[in-house]
């Protein structure tokens, strides 16, 4: 991993601990005196502090040093969680994911250098002094020395105080892009650097010797109050292809001889390293030596913690522990070996490059059926069920869990609520449901917009919901769930619903409607969506301005949903959105209508009828049959994209269902199913109502794909005014 890549996994990864640490102190708010959120708190500002260290990120550094003393003081409930410190420690994240954007360069401008050291007084507040030394570590309970105190001299506890560190780095540290010394540097601001002695054994003669290539290695006195794991942590990105060694103050002398006989270095150079550094006296360095020379050459029976048991160098529970962190640790790398972080453009590559196969396939396939070639069939179409395979595999790879989204929205209700006095509880539902990433992505405006209205017009005040016999908290509900090859998701609130005369008076005075004009139900909720509406009475922060639900119709449309709204006045009010799994490939049903191919989302078909004479004609002058005693309305596509000719004698109808609507397509050829590499319409076309996209078939023509929502809705707009098919789609369930 180079230099760049690495800054680019940090700015990843601070990215998410900040997440982790914004939901952890909006679920804190609510308990208090959950340890378990404090120690995940300070977790994350330690990660980011001890990663941005490494890359010399100065600002970063100094902020979340301050901000990580607080949650240390917090752990150790020196402090109490209360409502001004929750206030404080929010904007805290929002700063370090601002000073994380400014990434390598870190020039920041006057406002957010200024917004930093507002936040850093706010936090210097709570420790009850007026500044922090920038050595400051946090104190996690330093236990000086392990196991009961051996009698024998090799087992003795020596008497410095200082953490003794061995580093030698991996001699490609460098063309990886780290800086050996930034570790060092680093190192400083959790101790005191008392001293650092530079080996240089391994370096070669001059002409043998490689610029790029680092053969130093260090021997470091530290003097701190940190704990064992903060100072490994310090040493994160080059643990693995380095040897790295941590002794605690009052370590025994037997570690230190373990230490000098591991180090590549003689034994004699290293021991007077240690001695002249004041970490073993020259009697503790002797008489272990002499030790263990004598260990080595005794007979080895048993296990390494058996003998040091019974040499009394150690306790029996201290190598118990040892073995079990040794377990934990190589389960927790086995863990981490199961994840890997790929960039979402290369999965997007590969969603185009199995889109293309999909294309290709299909043309063999029908080159195949042409030639009549059974053999040649046969393998296509094995060919074709493994590249449905690998379809389903690759977008699986960009299915998300739509919870992490949803999380996002506590903060919001918690600002919004707060900045309008109202108490505001959020309910997640369906968290664990999955889709497409590019979804997740689009949709997330959108649902600001609809929580935010749902805050500032749905749920009233505390006074007002008491007075109506409510329950003084307001509930607002995020859901989603799967529903005929669709996501759902709904946002929900128990205010006080849409005001339908108020509503018509301002469409009135507006002009969108005539005074006396007869609106249905749906009809004056789809009002709120026309651009510029808004039935708020003064303009505020968050409303009144009249810009934001047509803006949610627009987002939704761009991802080919649909948009709906359920009101109740007084009770509630429920935004339902519905989208595409995924915006790449999806399984069709392929119809001719002339010499025309379209396609119907297979998730979205019932069943297909023929259209019988009978059918035909009863069906003269209306739109709508008799299906087995149920009135289905239908829509002619030859009739909706004006297509020239005639249909001959034999129609089919295609019978769609979408939410609660259902109806019929008329067609006159069912080509079976087909798997639909999805293209989308130039922005020429990007406003052609009932077509969301095209498509290529393996004849190398082009067919569209039906917007089955959009047709449905045109339909019952076009003849809602008398049109009996037009009321049928719009209540047909």
């Amino acid at each position: 991993m180079n230099f760049d890549q690495a800054l680019d996994t940090f700015v990843a990864e601070a990215g998410e601990l900040l997440r982790d640490m914004e939901e952890a102190l909006l679920r804190l708010e609510g308990a208090p005196t959950n340890e378990a959120l404090i120690h995940a708190m300070f977790r994350a500002a330690h990660t980011i502090k001890g990663s941005a260290g490494l890359f010399g990120l100065e600002p970063i550094v100094a902020f979340t040093h301050v901000l990580e003393h607080v949650l240390d003081k917090l752990r150790t409930r020196e402090i109490a969680v209360c409502g001004e410190l929750i206030a404080v420690l929010l904007p805290c994240g929002d700063h370090i994911g601002k000073l994380v954007a400014h990434v390598p360069a870190m020039a920041l401008d006057e406002e957010t250098r200024a917004c930093g050291e507002r936040l850093m007084a706010s936090l210097r507040g709570f420790l009850g002094k007026p500044a922090i030394a920038a050595a400051a570590v946090s104190r996690e309970g330093l236990k000086p020395g392990v196991g009961s105190a051996p009698e024998h001299g090799h087992g003795e506890a020596v008497t410095t105080d200082n953490w003794h560190i061995s580093l030698r780095f991996d001699r490609d540290v460098l063309r990886n892009g780290m800086d050996p010394l930034s570790f060092i540097r680093y190192l400083a601001t959790v101790g005191e650097v008392v001293s650092i002695t530079t080996l240089s054994d391994a370096m070669p003669e001059g002409a043998a010797m490689d610029p790029e290539s680092c053969y130093l290695g260090f021997e470091i006195e530290l003097r701190s109050g940190a704990s064992k794991e903060t100072i490994e942590d310090v040493f994160e990105f080059v643990r693995e292809d380095s040897e790295i060694h941590v002794l605690p103050p009052h370590s025994k002398v037997s570690e230190y001889v373990e230490l000098i006989r591991r180090g590549p270095e003689d034994d004699l150079r290293l021991g007077e390293i240690l001695v002249a550094s004041g970490a073993l006296t020259r009697r503790e360095l002797e008489a272990g030596l002499d030790w263990q020379n004598a260990l080595a050459a005794g007979p080895v029976t048993g296990p390494l913690g058996e003998l040091l048991v019974e040499q009394k160098v150690v306790a029996p529970q201290v190598v118990q522990s040892a073995l079990d962190k040794q377990l934990r640790s190589r389960t927790n790398k086995v863990a981490e070996h199961k994840l890997v972080r790929v960039p979402a453009d290369k999965l997007d590559s590969l969603i185009n490059l199995v889109g293309e196969l999909v294309i290709a396939g299909a043309g063999a396939n029908l080159l195949a059926q042409q030639r009549r070639d059974g053999a040649m069939l046969e393998a296509t179409t094995r060919i074709s069920s493994l590249v449905e395979e690998i379809r389903d595999g690759a977008l699986r790879l960009r299915m998300v869990q739509i919870g992490e989204t949803f999380n996002r929205f506590q903060r919001v209700v918690r600002d919004v609520g707060k900045e309008l006095g109202k108490d505001i509880e959020l309910v997640i539902g369906g968290a664990e449901t999955e889709l497409d990433k590019s979804v997740v992505e689009g949709i997330t405006d959108p649902l600001t917009h609809l929580v935010r209205n749902a805050i500032d017009h749905g749920i009233e005040s505390a006074e007002i919901r008491t007075g109506r016999g409510k329950r003084a908290r307001g509930t607002l509900r995020l859901n989603a769930c799967h529903d005929s090859g669709c996501i759902v998701i709904e946002v929900s609130d128990d205010g006080s619903g849409l005001n339908k005369e108020r509503i018509v008076a301002k469409a009135v005075g507006r002009g969108l409607v005539q005074a006396g004009q007869s609106l249905a139900e749906h009809e004056i909720h789809d009002l709120i969506f026309e651009p510029g509406f808004s039935t708020a009475e003064q303009l505020s922060n968050l409303s009144g301005r009249g810009v934001g639900m047509d803006v949610v119709r627009q987002n939704i449309e761009a991802l080919r949903g649909t948009v709906e709204l359920e009101s109740t006045e007084g009770q509630g009010t429920t935004v339902r959105i519905r989208l595409p799994l995924t915006l790449a490939i999806i399984d069709g049903f392929l119809v001719g209508v002339g010499d025309a191919a379209y396609v119907v989302p297979l998730d979205m078909v019932l069943e297909c009828v023929e259209l019988s004479d009978a059918d035909r004609r009863a069906a003269t002058g209306r739109a709508y049959i008799n299906l087995r005693g149920e009135v289905l309305p239908f829509l002619r596509l030859r009739d909706r994209f004006g297509l020239s000719g005639y249909g001959g004698h034999r129609e089919s109808i295609v019978v769609v269902r979408y939410g609660v609507h259902k109806a019929g397509l008329v067609v006159d050829e069912l080509m079976g199913e087909f798997q639909t590499v999805i293209k989308p319409l130039g922005k020429v076309f990007s406003r052609v109502r009932g077509i969301g996209g095209s498509t290529i078939l393996g004849s190398g023509q082009v067919a569209l794909i039906l917007d089955v929502p959009s047709l449905l809705q045109e339909a019952a707009a076009r003849d809602a005014g008398g049109g009996a098919a037009g009321r049928l789609l719009t209540t047909t369930a």
